[in-house]
């Protein structure tokens, strides 16, 4: 079965509302999706291809090179369809894979029974040709199968990712309610930001944003933060593929930028973890940071964006502060940024509405299951109005 030379459907997964920005990655490495939804995108490829898409992607969780579609009504059909594949051209007899899934069918109570029944369906049919059953597990850092299973319909994956593609590996120290880097690069891909620009980001706490904002002008890709993927562990792998992709990352990725990048925050240990987040991925030397309340940021001349990641607590009254630090942002934007971009991202509307500003546009997010806004404003330095002829 030789996965890494034949074309099959690709599956690239992401978080909801993050497909437009994935597209847009996967259109730039030159690959042609087939289907766009709303969790992911669809193309045609190799696992060979899948190698790139997993170095290169900044808003993806998994890149599911298919094996096998087929009907199910129940576990047996399941097992039956899956016992013929031929897994000892896939998973060592001697290694570990594990087993994840989306299922919906009437006679799985539980997901966990599903991966089961995978998990016996492989073990069974390599030990019927090896004579020795691989072990397996819930680890996902080394061979991963996953099972798409809706009604009678089902799919058979290799995860060529293994653990998620959505924390880009650098973050060593989170900090408080840290923002996921793939949610970050997404709303960053959102504001249009040219990459060449002032990128300002007030409130900055374990400095997610500033650190994606670098990566992503130096052209600097996850794939340099990171040495074992699930691709690394399906027979027939070849590490010289995997290492010449790899150096390709590193001779497009820039060492400076010609602006500045300015990350600020009124706690010590969040500057001081942000910092050390930055030094881990490379770009310390490209972030200006400094302890201080967000109205005492830095604000070159030269413009730029100014981006928000407040707090948002889900209910207005409850968090009488944050009404008045809201406030005080958008008198902030109004006074001191004119010129820029401003954006706000936020899960709460009533806060959202405290600002004081119209934004100009309204772009849907979510963080974790809660519905957020990235809010732009377009901090004009003199009126928006044409002039009356006279």
């Amino acid at each position: 079965m030789q996965v890494f030379h034949t074309e099959n459907k690709i599956i690239i997964t992401c978080n909801k509302r993050l497909s437009a920005y994935l597209q847009q990655e996967v259109e730039d490495l030159g690959f042609k999706p087939t289907r766009v939804f709303q969790t992911g995108v669809e193309l045609l490829g190799t696992v060979t291809d899948c190698i790139a898409l997993n170095l290169n992607l900044r808003c993806a969780s998994q890149v599911l090179y298919l094996i096998k579609s087929f009907n199910a009504e129940d576990p047996k059909q399941l097992y039956d369809e899956l016992v013929q594949i031929e897994w000892e051209k896939l998973i060592d007899f001697s290694g570990y894979f594990s087993v994840t899934s989306n299922v919906n069918n009437e006679h799985i109570l539980t997901p966990l029974f599903a991966n089961v029944k995978v998990k016996d369906a492989i073990a069974d049919r390599i030990k019927s040709i090896k004579g020795l059953r691989p072990n397996s597990g819930a680890e996902s850092n080394k061979t991963v199968v996953h099972l798409y299973w809706q009604d009678n319909e089902a799919d058979i994956f290799l995860d060529t990712s293994g653990e998620t593609l959505a924390k880009h590996s650098y973050r060593k120290i989170p900090g408080k309610a840290p923002m996921l880097e793939a949610l970050a690069t997404s709303t960053i891909m959102a504001t249009h930001w040219d990459r060449k620009s002032t990128f300002i980001n007030p409130m900055c706490g374990s400095g997610t944003l500033a650190i994606e904002a670098a990566l992503l002008a130096t052209d600097k890709c996850p794939g340099l933060f990171r040495m074992n993927y699930g691709f690394m562990h399906i027979m027939g792998y070849d590490e010289t593929v995997f290492f010449t992709e790899r150096r390709k990352l590193k001779d497009k990725a820039k060492k400076e930028t010609g602006f500045r990048i300015i990350a600020t925050d009124i706690s010590e240990d969040a500057v001081d973890i942000a910092q050390k987040n930055a030094k881990t991925a490379g770009v310390d030397h490209l972030i200006d940071f400094s302890v201080c309340d967000f109205a005492d940021t830095p604000i070159p001349e030269d413009p730029g964006i100014i981006m928000f990641n407040p707090e948002y607590g889900e209910r207005l009254g409850v968090h009488t502060k944050l009404e008045a630090t809201y406030k005080r942002m958008g008198d902030f934007m109004k006074k001191d940024c004119l010129g820029y971009r401003g954006y706000v991202f936020t899960g709460n509307p009533d806060l959202a509405k405290v600002i004081g500003l119209r934004a100009s546009r309204k772009i849907e997010f979510y963080n974790g299951k809660l519905d957020c806004r990235l809010l732009e404003y377009e901090l004009y330095t003199g009126s928006k109005r044409e002039p009356k002829e006279v």
